[in-house]
């Protein structure tokens, strides 16, 4: 078994951190995507959509997608649960995942691959006007976490989850990205600085 995975890159950093999570080491490989080593012949035929993480199994079979591979190691690993245990419990944190995934972290990946001038040979075109329309998305997902993070002590409940893991990446990638998250969301802050404390995520 191998895991493909790229330095710095956020969505290989989210698995890294669930399998931290699970205490799960897996054989891994690095990826060059700055140099295009995902747009190789050898990967592309393992992943056409020329991204990363990209998980090699024993069997051959590959699974892409962040939380496809998250969901092969959580039936495999039980515990920590990470994906919830009862029908509500995985619904409610798919639920706040998606939300995660879809409203906070792809906008922030938007702004910066449309706005970062290392990114130009990678995003084509690379559209600027995109990368500014993004921003404003930005801050109405994280007004809608600050307040669920008002009532909760995490994302989605009073357990840590994947979707924690999901929005905690999108936050940190802010920086690079060139976004500020704004003071007045206090509990979001709050509540990044308390996980940037827990030894997956400090690594």
């Amino acid at each position: 078994m191998k895991l493909f995975l790229s330095e710095r890159a956020p969505n290989p950093v989210r698995v890294e951190i669930f399998l931290r999570e699970k205490g799960v080491k897996v054989n891994a490989e690095t990826i060059d995507i700055m140099k295009e080593e995902a747009k190789a012949d050898a990967f592309v035929q393992m992943n056409p959509m020329k991204r990363v993480p990209v998980l090699l199994l024993d069997n051959g079979t590959v699974i892409s997608e962040s939380v496809a591979i998250c969901r092969y190691f959580e039936v495999l690993n039980p515990e920590p649960a990470l994906m919830g245990r009862t029908a509500e419990e995985q619904a409610v944190i798919e639920m706040w995942n998606r939300r995660a995934e879809l409203n906070l972290f792809l906008p922030i990946t938007h702004v910066f691959r449309h706005a970062h001038p290392a990114m130009a040979h990678l995003e084509v075109p690379q559209i600027e006007a995109w990368s500014e329309a993004n921003r404003p998305k930005v801050d109405e997902a994280m007004a809608i976490f600050d307040e669920q993070l008002t009532t909760h002590d995490y994302v989605a409940g009073d357990t840590f989850t994947i979707a924690d893991i999901t929005a905690y990446v999108a936050i940190n990638f802010c920086k690079p990205a060139r976004i500020e998250v704004p003071e007045r969301f206090v509990h979001l802050n709050r509540w990044a600085e308390r996980l940037r404390e827990r030894p997956s995520i400090k690594g």
